[in-house]
């Protein structure tokens, strides 16, 4: 029997806004949860400098490792927006301006408005396509396996959001959540044993503190659905063996 592909996915978060702090990334669970519903595996996700050098080196690693790519950041107007013309350099492509984001620009801006500056938003590398934008109109685009979007949350979902059902992905990653009241150094003999039966599976255990008791989630992925509730079993089991109260969520 051939083993199914898993369909694999990369982020790359870049912005020195991000590094310093200044800003948090809103953009990272947005794109993980929508892969996993077209059936693309997140392996790596990474956040990045506005450095041309890092972005050219970054970009050609990834998109040699993985299906898809996406970015996020750094398609402005300002000097420091340099992700489109680095992608362009990573591609070995020129950077151009873009007949399609040019009209729409035209269409966007009253004459005289549609300054230098502006204009550096419908310059893409040579042969990519574009990816709309319902929000504010300034495109992302693509080219090969890269996804390139803004890096302003609102931006970012409608980019993404219109693209994503045209990604070719395996199944969807299933997942199930047991939450008991035991510590995990109780639990990780056992659970590490569920593991090893379950080689198909990704189980990991997540300690909490909720209205002043400690506590642990333990939760399983996989694509198979049955093995996904055996394992899960196995765990409620093991729970109630150990003296917990397992609770599905």
């Amino acid at each position: 029997m051939t083993a199914e592909k898993i369909v694999t996915a990369s982020v790359l978060i870049i912005g020195n806004e991000i590094l310093s702090g200044r800003t948090q990334d809103a953009n990272l669970a947005y794109i993980a949860a929508g892969l996993n519903g077209v059936g693309v595996s997140l392996r790596e996700a990474r956040v990045i400098p506005d450095v041309a050098d890092v972005i050219v080196a970054t970009v050609n690693e990834v998109r040699a490792k993985f299906d898809y790519v996406f970015t996020t950041g750094g398609i402005g107007p300002t000097h420091d927006d340099i992700t489109s013309e680095c992608v362009a350099k990573a591609f070995g492509v020129p950077w151009t301006l873009h007949p399609e984001a040019h009209k729409l620009f035209l269409a966007q801006y009253k004459p005289g408005e549609l300054n230098e500056a502006r204009l550096r938003m419908a310059h893409t590398p040579e042969g990519a396509t574009l990816i709309r934008n319902p929000v504010s109109r300034a495109p992302g685009f693509r080219i090969g396996n890269v996804f390139v979007m803004a890096g302003i949350p609102s931006v970012m979902q409608g980019m993404f959001d219109s693209i994503k059902h045209d990604l070719k992905g395996g199944r969807p990653m299933l997942s199930r959540t047991v939450t008991c009241h035991l510590p995990e150094g109780v639990i990780a003999k056992g659970l590490g044993e569920i593991q090893a039966r379950y080689p198909d599976l990704d189980i990991g255990s997540y300690p909490f503190y909720r209205r002043g008791e400690f506590g642990t989630s333990l939760v399983l992925r996989g694509r198979d659905a049955e093995r996904l509730a055996a394992g899960t079993e196995e765990v409620v089991a093991l729970v109630r063996e150990l003296g917990g109260d397992p609770i599905r969520e």
